[in-house]
């Protein structure tokens, strides 16, 4: 009897129990207590920017299960170009909105609420002009051409732009310089590896100064370049044999060939523009650079974003005819090199050097200290290879690096077949970098002190004081970084882009792309952070116009090789022209040349190349026409420029 009573009320019991516990998890799962709001710190006006709400309960876990569409009040959402209200459903309690946007400055509070407003969230926000965010690097442009001094003209730039993000605090914006953007600048991998390979191989220009090895080498090319458009030539022709990364082409090449360039007699304006011109165009373009690996990187993020068969190395390989101004603009420096003509302020400056024997101007303020490592001792023995053995070995040590690392980060991400190009995209550049500039020091060392040129003391001496000729270097480009950094937090690029990416016709996409990267890269000073920001911007774009525009597929391809060339070689082409570019800098640092000289003087050479490259290559290609007719075309329309403009640097008369 007890059972037969027992057993029913047991089931009843677990049945309500059952029951019970459905409702209680579906009641936890809907019990949302409040909402986080999350934005940055602060927003430009009237550009896009990511709002994220999530749904909490009591204890501040995201509540899954909600889905309510909130009413949100002080910020809009961007479609079609048109503000409008925001209207979207919670998604397992999260809402993200990629492009809302406010409509004012000021300090703003957004608010949302559910539909019976019995839950509500505020946060305040802030937004500034998008003006402001392009007035630092303009601010450090500006300085730079006025003052001549790159230090102050940076640290101006990184105090305005640390102003308007810390609530227009002058004071202590002075402080955010050091304790924010250099520090951050500092903490940067990647950085760090870079100040390492700098230091390293001003240590190892310092070593080869010392035991007779710059002399040797200086002896062996002057057997050959025994003129100035000689040395010129020289100087461009290096570029292609250190084709694998840029700061060490801008480093080795500038080192090496300034005492020769000096013996000739070539301004140091014209050594720092064929050493600027030959480093970026041409790692920018070879296909196994470490540039390479970065750059494909990039268009793989534009590519999964649009339907193209294509993989993103074969659409790098296709795009290389129309990098129209990098080709342009070394085919320039070579014409300039054995033409013996120049124009613009290269002109007056190689005719000062040739005549008046002045390789700088009268009260030029060169960028790094000569003063030790750079005598060179005329007493050592004038053996080449002690200087091209160590430079030799940073050029295999780096290569083998390259390799040894792609082929490593390949197999450990379980790739069994490769080719040269998966290898080097997937190399680790700065490590490889770093084991080549040490690798040079040392055998450079080991050279010296085995031949009896120095003993050990001597060469660690000689080691130090190259070193330290290269700080001055390893403080611009930590501001350099610094304002980059800057530039990065206040949005100026996406400014740049919302400003300027509105166009009709596709066929305008690729010149567009140009200006607007080379815009961007002159704003910021960096060409890997602009191509970063746009490239997988203007992919998708140019593909979506293109489509309705009704375009036939091989038309579509042609705007999509036109506009990632364009990112790319806009990109070179700011950096080329930006006096706040690390490479600039570099190429001056390396060439012992004024750095603001070094960019007055190129500009008119980089704006030609610029010009006819749109001219003749990013307009007519994105309207059928062969970029292998184009490259001849404007091959030829530089070599006139140059006989049509250029004056004979020796022909005095005409001064």
């Amino acid at each position: 009897m007890i059972f037969r009573i027992t057993l029913p009320v047991l089931l009843s019991i677990v049945f309500t129990l059952i029951v019970f516990s459905g409702f209680t998890e579906e009641d936890t799962t809907n019990q949302v207590e409040s909402f986080t709001i999350s934005t940055p710190s602060f927003v430009l006006r009237g550009i896009d920017f990511t709002l994220e709400i999530t749904a909490v309960d009591s204890e501040g876990n995201i509540v899954t299960g909600y889905g309510g569409k909130p009413a949100i009040i002080g910020v809009k959402e961007r479609i079609d170009g048109r503000f409008v209200p925001i209207e979207r459903a919670f998604e397992d309690g999260t809402l993200s909105i990629e492009n809302a946007v406010v409509d004012h400055s000021g300090t703003l509070s957004i608010e949302v609420y559910d539909r019976e407003q019995t839950i509500r969230a505020s946060r305040d926000l802030r937004s500034i002009p998008g003006v402001l965010s392009i007035l630092p690097p303009l601010l450090a442009i500006g300085l730079a051409i006025i003052l001549r001094q790159v230090i102050i003209s940076l640290f101006a730039g990184i105090w305005l732009g640390a102003v308007f993000i810390y609530e227009y605090d002058l004071l202590g914006g002075i402080y955010r310089v050091v304790d924010h953007f250099v520090v951050n600048a500092l903490s940067t991998p990647s950085h760090i590896m870079i100040i390492i390979f700098t230091l390293m191989f001003g240590g190892l220009v310092g070593i080869i100064s010392r035991n007779g090895g710059t002399v040797g080498i200086a002896n062996v090319i002057t057997r050959y370049a025994k003129t100035a458009r000689g040395g010129q030539f020289s100087t461009w022709i290096l570029s292609f044999m250190i084709f694998f990364d840029d700061y060490a082409n801008v480093l080795i090449r500038g080192n090496l060939m300034r005492p020769i360039s000096d013996k000739l007699k070539i301004s140091r304006e014209k050594l720092s523009y064929l050493v600027d011109t030959g480093a970026a165009a041409v790692a920018s373009t070879f296909f196994i650079s470490t540039w390479i690996g970065y750059q494909v990187g990039l268009i793989e993020r534009g590519i999964v974003q649009i339907p193209w068969a294509e993989d993103a190395y074969s659409v790098f390989l296709h795009s290389i005819p129309y990098f129209f101004y990098s080709i342009f603009s070394l085919f320039l420096a070579l014409f300039i090199s054995l033409s013996g003509r120049d124009f613009g302020p290269m002109l007056s400056a190689e005719r000062r050097s040739r005549f008046e024997g002045k390789l700088i101007r009268d009260g030029a303020e060169l960028p790094e200290d000569l003063t030790e490592s750079e005598v060179l001792d005329m007493n050592k023995p004038a053996r080449w290879y002690n200087g091209i053995v160590p430079v030799v070995t940073v050029l295999i040590v780096a290569c083998f690096g390259l390799y040894y690392t792609g082929v490593q980060a390949l197999q450990e991400a379980g790739e069994t077949a490769y080719s040269l190009g998966d290898i080097i995209g997937s190399s680790d550049s700065y490590a490889a970098l770093i084991w080549a500039s040490f690798s040079g020091c040392l055998v450079g060392i080991i050279m010296s002190v085995s031949q009896r040129i120095m003993n050990l003391k001597e060469a660690l001496d000689a080691w130090f004081n190259g070193l330290k000729s290269m700080l001055l270097a390893v403080v611009i480009l930590t501001l350099a970084w610094s304002i980059g950094m800057v530039t990065e937090e206040l949005n100026t690029a996406d400014y740049l882009v919302q400003m300027l990416r509105e166009v009709l016709d596709p066929r305008w996409i690729p010149v567009l792309t140009f200006i607007i990267a080379a815009l961007t890269a002159f704003a910021t000073g960096t060409s890997w952070g602009t191509m970063a920001i746009l490239m997988p911007i203007v992919i998708p774009l140019s593909y979506a116009l293109g489509v309705d525009a009704g375009l036939e597929v091989a038309d579509q391809a042609t705007i999509l090789y036109g506009t990632v060339s364009s990112v790319l070689a806009g990109a070179v082409f700011g950096d080329h022209c930006s006096p706040i570019s690390d490479t600039t800098i570099l190429s001056s640092m390396a060439s012992a040349c004024d750095h603001i000289d070094h960019v007055r003087t190129q500009l008119p050479y980089a704006l030609v190349a610029a010009f006819v490259g749109m001219l003749i290559g990013d307009i007519p290609t994105a309207y059928g026409v062969s970029p292998w007719i184009s490259l001849p075309a404007g091959i030829g329309l530089m070599l006139g420029v140059v006989y049509l403009f250029g004056k004979k640097v020796e022909d005095r008369t005409s001064s």
